[in-house]
């Protein structure tokens, strides 16, 4: 293998990066990025990978959320706080349901820059650049939001710097401590055929947590620190080089922009800058592999990305959609295996199940996302593997941009609060009930009721 250095990457042919109009303005720009804080610590970073190495062998598990994308205009305190709040909600109800140890790793505070199909977008006859989320461009259709700005990469960090800085006093100053019924907006239920199931859950958990809090003569939020990790998709090649630095007394470089950086199909390409750039850093890795991946494609990707076998170093994120799956899925997990790496298993529920309404709005049905969590644990088990992991993208909001669920949202209901840019996510209710359903599939599995 090469010699390995953060911009090794330029050798390679890039995939998904923005064609800027004045490149010495984007050199700039990665100049002073490159002089900036870093936003997150090597020992966090081990920390993480730590823990995701107890998740590759059944002893904890991840769970993954946030935006499908970031926006800049939505780094305000609410929005961020209800993101926290639905991902601590989530995990309290997992870890009841899972019996292990819950590793929280947010979509944010960096999921600035997303993958798009093709390179520009026409509308009456008029071509622009596509948007690529807010690192990169704006989303309106006129040429001066459309124009890449490297400015905006300096936007994004400061962006993502004010949201974990923010997380982390909420995390750090108590807001964990979430505990309890009366903070847990529950009236979904009402609507389900499982209301009665959710609040007996839901009691079970508050009982549970008196009895530590007793037990301890604490407050539960006081028993134990928790942890709190970003990641997202590491597109932008210039800017993820521009984070990685090397720290003291520790070898190799590290991604200090994000905790878990993850590498999307559309740009895992062997011989690609962004394996080329993915498997030098010291970050654990997450990689997306869905319907086109093979056997074979993904035995080399584990050789070039984990060539040692590092516990913790590599996540597999699988994204089928529901009616693929189950003949997707296995002939991976048999590759993974004979490459005889540990690897942690997650599951991306999400993109394999993404539909366009009649009306042209994307959306996901709540029976397809929860159809295929459930064949995933199904399939895992069949196959000797262990699911570590749950992948979604959400909002701690209602918004309405996913249908079905406890109650009943249907297309016609998708443009009452439909604010995404980019992908359809779950709203809070939606979200919650995802926990609790996953929790019920997981205590049936091993033979418990809850």
């Amino acid at each position: 293998m090469n010699e390995w250095s953060p911009s090794s990457w330029r050798q390679r042919p890039a995939r998904q990066q923005p064609t800027y109009p004045d490149p010495d303005r984007l050199d700039r720009a990665i100049g002073e990025l490159a002089d900036l804080p870093p936003l997150v610590t090597s020992w966090e970073i081990e920390r993480l990978k730590s823990q995701l190495a107890e998740a590759a062998e059944g002893r904890r598990f991840l769970l993954q959320g946030g935006a499908c994308a970031e926006r800049f205009d939505q780094c305000s305190a609410a929005v961020i706080t209800n993101k926290l709040k639905v991902l601590l909600q989530m995990s309290l109800v997992l870890t009841f349901g899972l019996k292990r140890k819950i590793i929280r790793v947010g979509r944010f505070a960096g999921q600035y820059a997303k993958p798009r199909s093709s390179d520009t977008e026409t509308r009456d006859g008029v071509s622009l650049p596509s948007y690529r989320g807010d690192l990169i461009n704006g989303p309106d259709f006129t040429e001066s939001d459309r124009i890449p700005d490297p400015d905006r990469l300096i936007r994004g960090y400061q962006t993502s710097s004010l949201t974990l800085n923010f997380i982390r006093s909420l995390v750090e100053g108590g807001f964990a401590d979430l505990r309890h019924p009366e903070y847990w907006d529950l009236d979904f239920v009402e609507h389900s055929p499982r209301a009665k199931e959710y609040q007996r859950m839901v009691e079970s958990i508050s009982d549970s947590i008196r009895f530590m809090e007793i037990l301890a003569d604490s407050k539960a939020g006081e028993i134990s620190r928790v942890d709190f990790f970003t990641s997202h998709e590491g597109l932008h090649l210039p800017y993820e080089q521009a984070v990685t630095r090397q720290v003291p007394r520790r070898k190799g470089w590290y991604n200090l922009g994000t905790h878990l950086p993850w590498l999307g199909m559309r740009t895992c390409e062997i011989d690609g800058a962004h394996v080329e750039y993915y498997r030098g850093i010291r970050n654990p890795i997450g990689v997306k592999i869905g319907p086109a991946m093979t056997p074979e494609w993904l035995t080399e990707l584990i050789e070039v990305l984990d060539p040692d076998d590092e516990p913790g170093r590599l996540t597999l994120i699988h994204r089928f959609g529901c009616g693929k799956i189950a003949d997707g899925l296995p002939p991976l997990i048999r590759a993974a295996k004979a490459s005889g790496r540990r690897v942690v298993w997650c599951c991306d529920p999400m993109h394999g199940n993404t539909e366009t309404t009649s009306e042209g709005i994307k959306t996901r049905r709540f029976d397809n996302i929860i159809g295929e969590v459930e064949q995933s644990f199904d399939v895992h088990r069949e196959m000797g593997s262990y699911l570590g992991g749950i992948h979604f993208e959400l909002s701690g909001d209602n918004v309405t941009e996913c249908v079905g669920g406890a109650r009943g949202l249907a297309e016609a209901d998708l443009r009452r609060a439909y604010e995404s840019r980019v992908d359809p996510r779950l709203n809070y209710e939606q979200s919650l009930e995802m926990a609790l359903l996953i929790a019920r599939k997981m205590a049936s599995m091993n033979g418990r009721a809850i």
